[in-house]
């Protein structure tokens, strides 16, 4: 059976080079965008390959780009005009297959296998693609053509901007097995720390590992992330028709003042599941664990979840089990820049708890009948029409 043929798009810089479209006067000069300072969003959000070269990192502070860039120009997030863009891309890519599977706002995989007959071969096809898009929205893109989804994406970071790498078949061995491991897909940084400390430091010495060390180190993840740098990856890329479940979804603020006790955090919590909430009812979907995120005065960011021994769609349910993994977690050393939470293992169905002797699952089950009922009336009357007290 021939091997499919998988593309991953990627527009370089992409907030930066948008915005760059609306600024041309700055073209040649060193660009971020950037959260809005006033409302405490004072980080690098991009910046292009100018700043880049100055060391200017996304997420670090404005003042210590401006320490390595000092000519560095700010500019606003356009978030409208990004999405208009994303979608004109999009739009380019669907002129060569259907088979299009969004990868955040700036990326995309597209199998393009039953396209060579029309279009050419997939690395004629990138070329198509990298020429529509510079032509047509002025913007560059970086494509990656490969057998599966893991080496396209793989191939699209090799060479940016404005580029298209192949990894077949017959040289991924010599292409990507010399790469570091933080280069391989789902690899972050505790991943690569586990691996490393286990003398696993490039994407063919993991290969090499063995699977009882790998299932030690990462559990079931660790014998996948190898068979993805044998080429193993099968996964398919989806239909633009289809119907996607989010994996999870979550909502977090920053406040022009910080959150210093746990009063306003749980008030927070409340609020931002409430719209979680309403989304999984709207989709028909349920939550099977909570994560949370907070960001401190410092900037240090941590990250807690908890997997539930059942699903549930019910705002207190869902704010509670956050609330609670919070309380367990932090204890306010610092006052809090900015905190979050997310519904996380989203399932298609219900999982009911067992039976408890003192009638708690009873209870959460007329919260969630609650919940469904407050939910049917802000779908008539309007989101904002119904609010908890203690969210207003």
């Amino acid at each position: 059976m021939a091997d499919r043929i998988i593309l991953h798009c990627d527009l370089n810089n992409f907030f930066a080079s948008v915005s760059l479209l609306f600024n041309p006067t700055l073209k040649g000069m060193p660009v971020a965008v950037c959260g809005n300072k006033e409302n405490r969003h004072g980080i690098i959000l991009a910046k292009n390959e100018i700043a880049k070269s100055y060391g200017v990192k996304t997420a670090e502070a404005i003042f210590e780009a401006k320490a390595k860039c000092p000519e560095l120009v700010t500019l606003p997030a356009i978030y409208d005009k990004y999405e208009e863009y994303s979608k004109k891309a999009f739009n380019i890519y669907s002129r060569y297959t259907d088979l299009i599977e969004p990868f955040g706002i700036d990326e995309c995989w597209l199998d393009v296998t039953g396209s060579t007959v029309l279009f050419g071969s997939g690395e004629e096809i990138a070329n198509k693609i990298r020429n529509d898009i510079k032509k047509e929205l002025g913007l560059t893109i970086s494509v990656g053509v490969s057998f599966n989804k893991i080496f396209a994406k793989l191939g699209s970071d090799m060479k940016k901007p404005d580029a298209v790498t192949v990894i077949s078949r017959e040289n991924f061995k010599e292409k990507v097995w010399k790469l570091p491991i933080s280069d391989l897909l789902f690899v972050g940084k505790k991943t690569c720390a586990k691996l490393k400390s286990s003398s696993i430091h490039t994407i063919g010495d993991l290969t090499d590992a063995d699977d009882e060390t790998l299932n030690r180190l990462l559990g079931i993840m660790g014998p996948e992330l190898k068979n993805y740098a044998l080429g193993l990856d099968n996964s398919p890329v989806s239909s633009i028709h289809e119907e996607h479940k989010p994996k999870s979804i979550g909502k977090s603020t920053t406040r022009g003042k910080d959150f210093t006790n746990n009063d306003e955090v749980w008030k927070a919590f409340l609020s931002f599941s409430q719209s979680i909430c309403d989304t999984l009812h709207q989709k028909k979907l349920y939550a099977g664990g909570v994560q949370v995120h907070i960001r401190t005065a410092s900037l240090s960011v941590k990250e807690f979840s908890h997997t539930f021994n059942f699903t549930t769609n019910s705002t207190l349910v869902l704010a509670r089990q956050g609330f609670e993994l919070f309380c367990k977690n932090y204890t306010f050393g610092e006052p809090l820049r900015s905190v979050g939470i997310r519904a996380i293992n989203i399932k298609d169905s219900e999982t009911a708890v067992q039976q408890d002797l003192f009638g708690e699952n009873e209870k959460q089950a007329e919260e969630e009948q609650l919940d469904e009922c407050v939910f049917e009336l802000r779908k008539k009357f309007g989101f904002d029409g119904i609010k908890r007290g203690t969210t207003v």
